[in-house]
């Protein structure tokens, strides 16, 4: 007997404020009991691990609130950060019988908990479900590019530019307001991500702020007062 059949619903999806955007959109409101039935809740709190490189995948998941860093360390033990996961996005897309990276919270998180073996009985069952995935996964590729494009950029300021509209546009998606951008990571994330240093990081900030291009209320918070010419120099087409 599969184990989904000795666990009752938990009636939390419905409510989910990223019922539309995470892999639950495939499921229509009456046919949820399933998913929940397989689901378990995790919460993380800031800098908390939830898998590690190399480890064993034995479950997904869908990020419901916070933050995820995605990384691997590099022989000389630097850092080097892939990309971050937002509220609705899912966990284990690229990964075979092992986790390609590892994942930390960066704020407080929560997540939606699927044991891998239940979650392919499950999509056996509702084809749904895995042509949902299957959207997803080109979702996550789009947005790959859009990474690589961002530390494709020679100069760190452009780096930084790219990363403030990714950041505007990523926030967009999710239905959130695309500006001010609010950065949940820290200086010593983006310059991880960026490759660069964290001084260099500073630098661009500064220079980015004293061109006019953008102002900086605190250190969470960038206004970006011209999208258009952010976008220049960023060298990407500007879209209004």
């Amino acid at each position: 007997m599969h184990s989904q059949r000795h666990r009752d619903p938990c009636g939390a999806c419905v409510d989910c404020e990223v019922r539309k955007m995470a892999i639950c959109a495939a499921l229509q409101d009456d046919a949820l009991h399933a998913l929940e039935a397989i689901m378990s809740s995790r919460k993380l709190e800031t800098g908390e691990m939830l898998v590690e490189e190399g480890a064993p995948k034995l479950k997904v998941f869908s990020l419901t609130s916070g933050l995820l860093r995605l990384f691997t360390l590099l022989p000389d033990g630097r850092r080097q950060i892939s990309g971050f996961l937002y509220p609705g996005d899912y966990l284990g897309l690229a990964d075979d019988g092992t986790y390609s990276q590892t994942a930390e919270a960066v704020v407080q998180s929560t997540l939606c908990c699927f044991s891998v073996n239940e979650m392919d009985e499950l999509m056996d069952q509702h084809p749904a479900l895995k042509d949902r995935l299957y959207v997803m996964t080109r979702e996550a590729l789009r947005q790959s590019r859009d990474n690589q494009l961002v530390l494709g950029r020679l100069a760190p300021v452009e780096k930084l530019a790219s990363f403030l509209l990714v950041l505007s546009a990523q926030a967009k998606r999710v239905g959130h307001p695309d500006n001010p951008v609010h950065l949940s990571m820290n200086r010593t994330d983006i310059a991880d991500y960026l490759g660069l240093t964290i001084e260099t990081v500073s630098r661009c900030f500064t220079k980015l702020r004293t061109q006019g291009l953008i102002h900086l209320p605190d250190a969470n918070t960038v206004s970006i007062l011209s999208h258009r010419s952010l976008s220049a120099v960023a060298g990407t087409e500007f879209k209004s």
